[in-house]
């Protein structure tokens, strides 16, 4: 409590820790105010019990930080560094949080969750790539990644030590280290070193993992793997080292475990085809794999998991040769473990030589049987003079036969590394490498061995290398802030090294017994008690123990049995039996070896450390057990960590940090003060008075333990006041209101009550009277209305009646009109009818004349000429005709008219016809007399055929002479031939210089034109319509090869400008519009009548007539599709660097700064604000990439689907480092998103860009704001943030719902009942189980065909592109 006096001390409502049996800590809440020598402490506990907890004025119990420090990302971030707020630290991230990562200074402690989680994709890989680690949260990519870099950086070789207890996780750790760095360096040149790499890992696991009974997967042997990069920093191989394999585990095995995940395999696989010969059969039938009574684990498929093996194996290259070889080691080992050794007597034993298992044997290591039956029932002693052999008892021959199993699968697993390694090796030079140490963390057991005591040995040679790394960071932290260093007292383990390893330690003495031909366990535990028995602190004898002995190690004392230990060490096996082993060797020897040149390799790197924590032995997920992560925090060192960085200045802000958390406590006069980090020293020395608290450096402002949270209870003190000003007023203001309302229903309450009080006579009188003079008022008001109504009704009255009489007047009038006109119509039809009856008559009278007439003209002189006949009959109707139109009128005429010309047709026809045939008759005569001269005439015509036919005979006889003139004439013909090859070699000549004429135009345009030379007042895709009319000229000329070789060079050369301006953005979006324009005008001008629609007429007659393009379109297509993706991969590389730092870390909105403090790994945001991005930045860049592509002519769909892909970049982006950045889960933080999103939304609308479905792309990310904002408290609550969130995953929302962390206090946590009932809620979602969004995903581009509206012939070539040689044709 001394560090929290500043601020009350053990004061009432400050809360501490207390010890607990089953919890180790527990947190109390001081009720009573301490007073100096009291013997109690009064507090009440969470649960809500009170008690008198008898405290010690020397050592108080520990303060507990505020509630806002807890649950951070860094342990050194927290005001009170101890064990209790260590402890409680880790599980609120742990539990509430679901985190499992959490750094502690250099140390990334990683917690095993016992469940897959969705944070280690490729996605979340890439997300971490080129982080810096306080940028994110804690993870083991960070680690990798910060290794990775450093490498680079420096030049340095790295090391990342990942230690812990069995089932803490370790080897998963190790190989998601690997993994990382397999994927961020991968290179083309070595595309599969990768994967040989990752593959060495499931054979290690297979060979050297077995189950125990804390992990189902638990590395038996320490692995240390160097992977090798070129300059380039690219993996080009690597190299593996082990140390201390478990080999007592292949011969006995405790309850509940397994002996190697290999033999497993073998015998789930021993019907396959290929292993019949091994003659295995199931686990149960072999003594070295049932000795535990478990050969299977729950949820592990052993005969998959040897397939998996055979493909790794192949894939490092080890063939199917190799691989049976080893099978068949592993097969003789399992059947050794079967021979059946039978004593004979007490001091003899025996191997009846129809064993079964050694005949297989025997069999399949190519051993003589005989021979192995005699001599592991037999021993040879070889002395000076003489060579004894002697039998061994049933015992001796047991142990030999399972020394002689240990020593195979020893050789065999060191042969399985080297033949790694071989594969792993590469050719050239190893620039630098990472190495992953992966090896057992400090072990205790109920019984330990000389396997736990060389694990503990080689922990204490790794803590004391941590230490001495710790030490050395402060120091350099101190000295590079400019701070006065002063020494810190840190645990030495130096001593108990010495112990162990010095000159006549424990190992000497344990060597020194082995070599004694009669050495025993009891006789090496006697000389240790001799020597160091209360003479070494460091060593201890148990009271009620003669068999063991107890070390203080550096995590807890540890008590070891001596049994065996002479045993194991020897590693003895006969030389009879393995002819490889010439002498017995030490095992220690060579474990101390390694582990020396383990440590050399160590110092020569920077280490990065990595500390697994077990938090249950039931393996349950999410389930702390605050006892057995307490001892590993303990025994892994974080603890030490803790307390170094205790002693000194543990709390580190930025001056950029602590202006922007701080900046409430300032004055405005402070403030007014340009220089922020001059503001933090002046507001330091008034709210902190002693300067010894705290210390001011380069960069950086150190704080004692207890000032942050001083600080934080000032500021929360400050906000608290705020508050309550804030809410007086309201409050105020509102019982202000309801007294007014108050007031005013009590003054109308008082009126009526008032009223009825002053009831009496005289206002009885009185309002009888009143109601005399209101009767006599109401009866005079109805007259004078009565009377006034009976005016207006007889007014109203007259003037309808005379309404009424106006009309039917105007009736009348009507009626007298219609009758004049029926006499007049009737008038009109009577003669009418008059007129008819007449023209009947008249046409009577007309057809009998006719007849009459017709009579008159037969019985003229019939020798009279018909032509006159018809002449005097037309005369005579002619006069008939003017004798009619003087006796009738002009309509009488018309009608007469029609009526003559029906009787000339029809009466008088057939007169006519038989006057026409006499006419025929003789015109028939005279033609015939025609034909017959004719006739004559075709006669002397064939005669003169007949006469031509002979000459043409005798032109052919004259041939022969013609052929014998044609050979004189061939010289004359070679002559003419070259004239002929002249002509064409100046045709060729003139067509080859039009085509350099065309390819320096394309060339200039595809290399020297400058976009902004270019877009300037010239219409879009201009250059494109140019190239367009060089293929028409072709076209015209109807030149394949010419049309061929042009469109060849033009995309190849648009090929060669998109590659050398891969980069160039501008570049880029020139070529992709005029690509467009130019397939658009294929297109337009094909002659397919699918893009001819919105031609005009004119640009119909330019469509192309001799050639079809479609196969260059199709070309151009893809080329287009090309040129947009490097061109939205160009966008993304440009506003990728903005969109974190200006989306999530840069704060516009005043008043919700949600920085807090980040411990020892700094936000490389906080280490400066000069330069960075905000999202105005973002703003601009998008502003410059749409006016870019406006200028460049793009077209309007293309672009929209550009800024579709921009904005989708953003908010993916922006959101996966949501997700992966605790500290920006607040409310505060989601306003300011949601604010971000609404300038995102405002710049769409201001470039008319609604349409481009842009906005839908932004919101996941809007409902993540949203859901930080919301309130999660209720029911109601979960089941709105599942009917709003759709657009997120169940995984998402609940990552967001778990990292949720409040910035003051007046926030609440997210408890873990409501995740629980969200994740309820959203249990029948159909989502994908997948975090991160891809920010590699690309939407499907489209080109929309847009015909141009310009006329070819319209189209100039500017000046400025200098294309004169070009001529319009």
């Amino acid at each position: 409590l001394e560090q929290g006096k500043m601020f009350g001390g053990c004061t009432s409502y400050n809360r501490v820790w207390i010890p607990d049996n089953e919890e180790v800590w527990r947190s109390a809440e001081i009720t009573k105010n301490y007073k100096a020598g009291d013997r109690f402490l009064h507090v009440q506990l969470e649960d809500g019990t009170e008690l008198n907890y008898p405290v010690d004025p020397a050592a108080l119990p520990p303060l507990r930080n505020p509630d806002i420090l807890v649950g951070e990302n860094d342990l050194t971030a927290l005001s009170y560094l101890h064990e209790p707020a260590v402890l409680h630290n880790l599980k609120v991230r742990f539990v509430e949080s679901k985190l499992i990562y959490t750094y502690s200074g250099i140390i990334l402690v990683a917690i095993n969750p016992y469940k897959e989680l969705p944070i280690y994709g490729d996605a979340i890989i890439h997300a971490y790539s080129g982080q810096n680690m306080g940028d994110m949260d804690p993870h083991i990519f960070a680690v990798a990644e910060e290794a990775y870099k450093q490498m680079a950086r420096n030049n340095k070789n790295q090391s990342i030590i990942v230690s812990g207890e069995s089932g803490a996780g370790k080897t998963v750790s190790a190989r998601y280290t690997m993994r990382y760095f397999a994927t961020v360096s991968k290179s083309s040149s070595n595309a599969h070193v990768e994967d040989k790499v990752l593959a060495s890992n499931p054979i290690t696991e297979a060979v050297g993992n077995a189950k125990t009974t804390r992990n189902d997967n638990s590395s038996r042997f320490g692995k240390y793997t160097e992977i090798s990069f070129d300059q380039s920093y690219q993996i080009i191989g690597a190299n593996m080292r082990t140390y201390l394999l478990e080999k007592s585990r292949v011969v006995f095995q405790s309850e509940n475990e397994r002996n190697y995940h290999i033999f497993y395999q073998l015998c789930a696989s021993a019907m396959q085809p290929e292993f019949k010969h091994l003659k295995l059969g199931s686990a149960e039938e072999f003594n070295y794999t049932r000795m535990g009574g478990s050969t299977v684990i729950e949820g592990v498929d052993d005969r998959a998991n040897m397939v998996e093996t055979q493909k790794t194996f192949a894939l490092l290259g080890l063939k199917g040769d190799f691989q049976m070889d080893v099978f068949k080691m592993l097969a003789a080992i399992l059947h050794l473990g079967n021979v059946e050794i039978t004593a004979v007597g007490d001091e003899r034993s025996s191997i009846s030589l129809e064993d079964k298992h050694l005949s297989i044997f025997c069999e399949l290591l190519d051993l003589n049987c005989d021979k192995m039956a005699q001599w592991m029932c037999h021993r040879k002693i070889i002395t000076t003079s003489e060579t004894v052999i002697k039998p061994m008892t049933r015992a001796q021959a047991v142990n030999a036969r399972d020394a002689l199993a240990k020593k195979i699968y020893s050789h065999l697993f060191d042969f399985i590394v080297e033949r790694i390694n071989q594969a792993l090796q590469f050719p050239g030079k190893q620039h630098t490498f990472i190495g992953v140490l992966d090896i057992y963390g400090f072990e205790t057991f109920d019984v330990n061995s000389f396997e736990q005591f060389c694990i503990n040995y080689a922990n204490e040679k790794l803590q004391q290398q941590f230490n001495l790394h710790v030490f050395k960071l402060e120091q350099e932290e101190y000295m590079k802030e400019d701070i006065p260093w002063t020494l810190i007292d840190f645990y030495d383990n130096q001593p108990v090294i010495d112990l162990i390893e010095a000159k006549m330690g424990i190992l000497e003495l344990l060597d020194e017994e082995c070599l004694l031909p009669h050495g025993t366990d009891e006789n090496w535990l006697q000389k240790l008690y001799n020597n160091f028995v209360n003479k070494n602190a460091l060593f201890e004898k148990p009271r009620m123990s003669n068999t063991s002995f107890i070390v203080q190690h550096f995590a807890d004392k540890v008590q070891y049995k001596c049994e065996g230990f002479l045993e194991k060490n020897r590693d003895t096996v006969h030389e009879v039996l393995v002819e490889i082993l010439k002498e017995s060797k030490v095992c220690e020897q060579s474990f101390r070896s390694s582990l020396s040149l383990l440590m050399v390799t160590l110092n020569a790197t920077t280490p990065h450390y990595v500390r697994c924590i077990k938090p249950n032995d039931e393996k349950l997920p999410f389930e702390f057990d605050s006892k057995r992560v307490a001892q590993q925090l303990r025994a892994c060192g974080v603890l030490e960590t803790i307390r170094i960085s205790a002693q000194s200045y543990p709390s580190r802000w930025t001056y950029i940090e602590f202006f922007s958390r701080y900046s409430i406590l300032m004055t405005q006069q402070e403030l007014s003060i340009n220089d922020k980090k001059q503001i933090c020293k002046i507001v330091l020395q008034r709210l902190i008075q002693d300067h010894n608290q705290y210390q001011f450096g380069r960069t950086k402002i150190f704080f004692r333990a207890g000032q942050v949270a001083y600080l934080e209870k000032l500021r929360s003190d400050k906000l608290r006041h705020a508050c309550i000003m804030i809410q007086r007023s309201v409050r105020g203001w509102l019982q202000r209101k309801k007294f007014l309302r108050l007031k005013g229903a009590a003054v109308t309450i008082q009126q009526y009550f008032r009223g009825q009080q002053a009831v009496t006579a005289r206002t009885l009188k009185q309002t009888w009277a009143a109601i005399i003079i209101q009767k006599y008022c109401r009866g005079y008001l109805v007259r004078r209305l009565c009377q006034l109504i009976h005016v207006a009704a007889v007014t109203i009255q007259a003037y309808t009646r005379g309404f009424l009489a106006r009309k039917k007047y105007r009736q009348m009038l009507e009626e007298h009109k219609a009758v004049i006109l029926q006499k007049y119509a009737r008038a009109w039809l009577a003669r009418r009818r008059f007129q008819n009856i007449r023209r009947f008559v008249l046409n009577i009278q007309l057809s009998y004349r006719v007849q009459q007439l017709q009579k008159k003209i037969e019985e003229q002189v019939k020798d009279t000429s018909q032509f006159m006949i018809c002449t005097n009959f037309f005369l005579v109707i002619s006069a008939l005709f003017r004798a009619l139109m003087l006796t009738t009128g002009l309509h009488e005429l018309k009608y007469l008219y029609f009526t003559w010309s029906y009787c000339i047709c029809h009466v008088l026809s057939p007169f006519f016809n038989r006057v026409l045939e006499s006419h025929f008759q003789s015109q028939k005569e005279i033609y015939e007399k025609e034909i017959e001269g004719l006739n004559f005439k075709v006669e002397h015509l064939s005669q003169d055929i007949n006469h031509l036919q002979k000459l043409f005979r005798e032109e052919n006889d004259i041939n022969d002479g013609i052929r014998l003139e044609v050979s004189r004439l061939t010289s004359e013909n070679l002559v003419r031939s070259r004239c002929q090859t002249k002509q064409s070699m100046v045709l060729l000549l003139s067509n080859t210089i039009q085509m350099c004429l065309w390819y320096k135009a394309l060339k200039f345009l595809q290399s020297y034109l400058k976009p902004r030379g270019v877009v300037v007042n010239m219409i879009p895709g201009l250059p494109a319509h140019i190239l367009f009319m060089c293929v028409r000229y072709a076209d015209y000329l109807n030149d394949a090869d010419m049309l061929k070789s042009f469109m060849n060079v033009t995309i190849d050369g648009i090929k060669q400008v998109v590659k050398d301006h891969s980069e160039d953005f501008e570049m880029l979006s020139f070529w992709l519009s005029n690509t467009y324009y130019f397939l658009n005008c294929l297109k337009q001008y094909s002659g397919e009548e699918e893009f001819m629609k919105s031609n005009t007429p004119h640009q119909n007659k330019n469509c192309l007539k001799h050639f079809d393009l479609s196969e260059y379109r199709q070309i151009l297509s893809d080329l287009a599709i090309r040129i947009y993706h490097q061109f939205i991969i160009v966008m993304e590389n440009n506003i990728q660097p903005m969109i974190v730092p200006g989306m999530l870390e840069y704060e516009s909105l005043q008043g919700i700064s949600g920085l807090k403090p980040t411990g020892f790994r700094k936000r490389s945001s906080s280490i400066d604000d000069t330069d960075t991005y905000t999202m105005t930045s973002i703003l601009q860049q998008l502003s410059y990439f749409y006016s870019t592509m406006c200028q460049n002519g793009l077209d309007s769909e293309l672009l929209k689907q550009a800024v579709k892909q921009l904005f989708f970049l953003i908010g993916a982006i922006t959101l996966n480092s949501l997700f992966l950045r605790k500290d920006m889960c607040s409310c505060r933080k989601g306003m300011q998103i949601r604010c971000n999103i609404s300038y995102l939304e405002e710049w769409l609308k201001d470039k008319n860009l609604q349409s481009s479905n842009a906005k839908e792309t932004l919101e996941p990310l809007s409902q993540a704001a949203w859901l930080l904002q919301v309130k999660k408290i209720t029911d109601d609550d979960a089941k709105e943030i599942c009917e709003h969130c759709t657009s997120l995953s169940t995984v998402q929302i609940v990552k967001i719902l778990n990292s949720y962390t409040p910035i003051d206090d007046f926030e609440k946590r997210v408890t873990p009942s409501f995740v629980r009932k969200v994740q309820a809620m959203l249990s029948s979602r159909e989502d994908v189980p997948q975090l991160m969004l891809d920010t590699k995903y690309l939407f499907q581009v489209t080109f929309p065909f847009t015909p141009s509206p310009h006329a070819l012939e319209m189209i100039q070539v500017p000046s400025s592109f200098k294309l004169g040689f070009l001529t319009r044709v």
